[in-house]
């Protein structure tokens, strides 16, 4: 007992002797271990704000990033609109199908526009090339990455603030530690003074002395305990301390910085790649703008005002020397040969006055019918050079049509071929009206080249002599009957009048009709016309028309494109119709359209053709 006591004592001395004034409040703000404390605040403090600049700079960067994939998505459109409008201007611009427009084709300034407007086509599509790669390299990506950005951010925050409210949480566990001892302290130092001030009254009886005692040790040993507790958790307070700002927090921090670098590479890769979209389409806008100069070369002055003579070089003879004639004398009047006035005609047509002009001053009264297109068949009120270029064209244009039927005629044959061989696939007689048409077309146009062919040999004066009907009649056309009336030509001879003017007298020669030709004509003949398959497609799919080799590699993103390797050879199945796309095949399942520029075309000559009437 006595022991027990003792050893109470020297615990109460050796805490008496550490605080040897009575403890106050502002004392124990200002102990070493509350100094202590307060640099621990300070740095909890310190960590963060560090953790709110790096959350502000981080957020930044986001910001900073959608804003760059902002700016390329506007210059993605920019280039599209460009692009259209590029087209439209290109298509706006190009030749109608009208005659005027084939006229103006002849020349090699129009034909020079007419390339460079196609060039201008496919400069066109090299920047919808351009805004297709900036948005599937760069906008796409961008998105993407902003994603896992965000994501990856969160993360790191996340743990960031986990670890500061993990400390943060220890930090209180420890406060209330400390204020606990610091409690039971107080506690035990106020029961050792009572058990003192009982033991030295007299007065007070033994028991409530020893009551008190035991109070004091009581309260003592709390006190131990609070201490070893307090002890126990400060330690545990510095090692989280130690690991908090010396392994998670820097470990923390240096993801974040990580995450900022590789945000930082992203942009710059995006901002490379934004330069080598551009870079990569230069060869080809080279090569477009080549063209353009090509073409602008290919003009020839001299050429196309030739084109002009000739267009309009009519033909006639210049006129003779006009003779003097004297109203000084009191005689008849009389004029050379070479004149053109004839006196005769002047007695005969007193309001002829126009006989007395030089051709190229008369006006032409046909002028207005050939600009309302109701001229004559045969161009007998053109000058004879034109005349002859009307009708060499007309019959080059009829050789044309005839060719096309030819082509269609024998395509059915070798279908009916095909019928006959096999009757299963249809019925050999389906096609006999279908080929009767023709037929009856093909003679027409024959008949139709044949008139033209007189007239044209009548202006080049290689008409035949109408004393021999019979070879007259031989040449013009091929009779397909019996007892068939002989033809003459619906032509006017002798335009010219005597003093040089043209006029529009018509020939008085007899014209006689050529019996039709026949409604039902024979089966052609087929013997030398290739076979055709044995089976057919249930499903008939569009026809080859040539080959085309890949100039250039090309990602086909949008629908009914198709992707392409460079130097790889494709069927073509369309060619392009000015839109700047050309339609390929690859196999039986695979097709779509690649830009025409990025593809070099080898058309077959007869293919299209026989492939349309098969």
């Amino acid at each position: 007992m006595l022991r027990r006591k003792s050893e109470f004592f020297v615990f109460m001395d050796s805490v008496r002797s550490s605080r040897s004034e009575p403890v106050e409040e502002d004392k124990l703000q200002s102990s070493p271990f509350d100094e202590y404390l307060q640099v621990l605040l300070d740095m909890k403090i310190t960590s963060n704000d560090q953790f709110d600049n790096l959350e502000k700079h981080t957020q930044w960067g986001i910001e900073f990033v959608d804003r760059y994939s902002k700016f390329v998505k506007e210059r993605s459109e920019i280039e599209t609109s460009y692009a259209k409008q590029i087209r439209n201007l290109s298509k706006k611009y190009q030749p109608k199908k009208n005659s005027r427009e084939e006229e103006e084709n002849r020349y090699s300034s129009c034909r020079a526009f007419v390339s460079t407007l196609n060039e201008l086509n496919d400069y066109a599509g090299q920047h919808e090339v351009i805004s297709e790669n900036l948005t599937a390299n760069i906008v796409a990506e961008l998105a993407r990455y902003l994603q896992e950005l965000k994501s990856e951010r969160k993360s790191h925050f996340h743990d960031g603030r986990k670890a500061q409210q993990q400390i943060e949480s220890s930090w209180k566990t420890l406060e209330a530690c400390k204020r606990k001892f610091e409690r039971d302290c107080k506690e035990a130092e106020r029961a050792q003074q009572h058990f003192e001030k009982m033991d030295a009254d007299i007065n007070v009886t033994k028991a409530d002395v020893e009551k008190a005692r035991q109070q004091a040790q009581v309260r003592h040993q709390m006190a131990s305990d609070s201490k070893n507790e307090y002890s126990a958790y400060l330690q545990k307070f510095n090692q989280e301390q130690n690991d908090h700002y010396y392994s998670v927090i820097p470990n923390i921090f240096q993801k974040i910085q990580e995450m900022e670098e590789k945000r930082i590479e992203r942009v710059g890769d995006c901002m490379k790649t934004f330069a080598d979209v551009d870079r990569q389409v230069l060869p080809i806008v080279g090569k477009c703008l080549d063209g353009m100069t090509k073409a602008a070369e290919s003009i020839d002055a001299k050429t196309d005002s030739q084109l002009v003579v000739e267009s309009y070089k009519s033909g006639f003879e210049p006129p003779g020397d006009v003779d003097f004639e004297d109203y000084g004398q009191a005689i008849t009047r009389t004029t050379s040969e070479t004149s053109l006035s004839n006196p005769r005609e002047s007695k005969e047509k007193p309001g002829g006055k126009s006989k007395g002009k030089l051709w190229p001053f008369i006006k032409n009264k046909n002028k207005l019918s050939l600009k309302l297109g109701s001229g004559p068949e045969d161009f007998s009120h053109l000058p004879p050079e034109q005349r002859r270029k009307k009708l060499q064209g007309k019959i080059d244009e009829l050789n044309k049509d005839i060719q096309k039927e030819m082509d269609q005629r024998d395509a059915l044959t070798k279908m009916k071929d095909v019928y006959v061989k096999n009757p299963a696939m249809g019925d050999p007689a389906s096609v006999d009206p279908r080929l009767g048409e023709l037929a009856q077309s093909i003679e027409k146009l024959q008949y139709e080249v044949q008139k033209f062919e007189g007239w044209l040999a009548e202006v080049e004066g290689r008409m035949p002599s109408k004393s021999d009907p019979q070879k007259r009649q031989s040449g013009l056309y091929q009779t397909t009957g019996q007892n068939n009336t002989p033809m003459g030509s619906n032509c006017a001879q002798d335009r010219e009048s005597p003093d040089g003017s043209y006029t529009e007298e018509q020939s008085s020669e007899t014209q006689v009709k050529a019996q039709a030709p026949s409604a039902n004509p024979g089966p052609l003949p087929t013997s030398s016309t290739p076979e055709f398959d044995d089976e057919f497609d249930e499903e008939e799919a569009l026809p080859t028309i040539g080959t085309c080799k890949a100039l250039y590699p090309f990602e086909g993103h949008n629908e009914g494109t198709i992707s392409v390797a460079e130097g790889e050879l494709l069927f073509v199945i369309e060619e392009d119709k000015g839109d700047g796309w050309t339609r390929v095949r690859r196999n039986e399942d695979e097709e779509g359209y690649v830009p025409s520029s990025y593809v070099e075309v080898f058309l077959e000559s007869n293919a299209k053709g026989a492939m349309t009437y098969i």
